[in-house]
């Protein structure tokens, strides 16, 4: 990933994902590039083409708030486009390079988690690894070759499109959700490494980490099909905890009383029994010793 010139990046990539005559522009005889020449991009936002080249190739980096706007509009950005692009813009100064120590979770958060025994709880990294879970949560993504490691779990599990029935959805929202955590921190050695790996083994990844798509992480509802259980619907919620920036708590529901509940109540119990199994035959082993 170049760091360097992230407007530059996201610039290209989004005039790249515009209709021509969804902004009233004409399509006359071949184009030989997807979406809005540079020189039309221009156009619309009122400004000169040398001035809009100049910021795709990172010669120009301070653009103003009105033009940013602007070309928002033309790239028909939503909401949070609108405010990654304006961050692009203007990036917080001492922000970069993150402290890349181990993130650890709170004692405090840990001990709320695995009392809410009816309800699958996890809490991701900033790169959507799996730092901590209560045993629902546990249990929920159990089974998988990377069941630690949600965005992993999406593109190299070879179950993935299996235990994601509505597997495209769920991985254009992962890597957007991927890409707003991120920011305009590119230069994060845990984020360089899972993107190059992930750009060399999943196609799919990278047509969709090329289209810098946002999407924030915050309520969905997501279906599961789980080994064990079967179909799940949930609704889930995603907290950012303060005390520790760039982790969410990320809370899954099913609605009371329906399929999905009885589902969720099945796999709480059966791993309730399997705990108490593995605790019991602890205790024999240290009896035995």
């Amino acid at each position: 990933m170049d760091s360097d010139n992230l407007l530059g990046q996201f610039l290209r990539a989004r005039r790249g994902l515009v209709r021509p005559e969804d902004q009233g522009v004409p399509v006359l005889g071949h184009r030989r590039v997807a979406g809005l020449r540079r020189e039309e991009v221009a156009m619309l936002s009122g400004l000169s083409t040398d001035y809009y080249v100049r910021l795709e190739q990172g010669r120009e980096r301070n653009p103003s708030v009105q033009v940013v706007d602007a070309l928002a509009r033309t790239l028909m950005l939503d909401d949070e486009a609108i405010a990654h692009l304006h961050q692009l813009a203007r990036p917080v100064p001492g922000r970069s390079r993150r402290n890349t120590r181990r993130q650890r979770v709170s004692p405090s958060l840990l001990q709320m988690m695995n009392g809410w025994t009816d309800t699958p709880a996890v809490i991701l990294g900033r790169c959507m690894d799996v730092l901590a879970h209560n045993a629902l949560g546990g249990a929920l993504f159990a089974g998988h070759t990377y069941s630690g490691d949600l965005m992993r779990l999406v593109f190299l599990d070879p179950d993935a499109r299996d235990f994601y029935p509505d597997w495209d959805r769920v991985a254009a929202n992962t890597v957007g959700g991927l890409r707003e955590a991120a920011g305009t921190d590119y230069d994060d050695p845990q984020l360089i490494e899972l993107v190059g790996e992930l750009s060399l083994k999943s196609e799919e990844f990278r047509r969709l980490w090329a289209r810098h798509d946002i999407r924030q992480k915050r309520h969905e509802t997501k279906r599961f099909r789980h080994p064990v259980v079967g179909e799940l619907t949930l609704t889930y919620e995603s907290l950012t905890i303060n005390s520790a920036p760039g982790q969410q708590l990320v809370v899954y529901q099913a609605e009371p009383a329906g399929p999905s509940a009885h589902a969720l109540s099945l796999l709480g119990s059966l791993t309730a029994t399997e705990t108490a199994r593995a605790s019991d035959s602890a205790q024999q082993d240290i009896t035995t010793d």
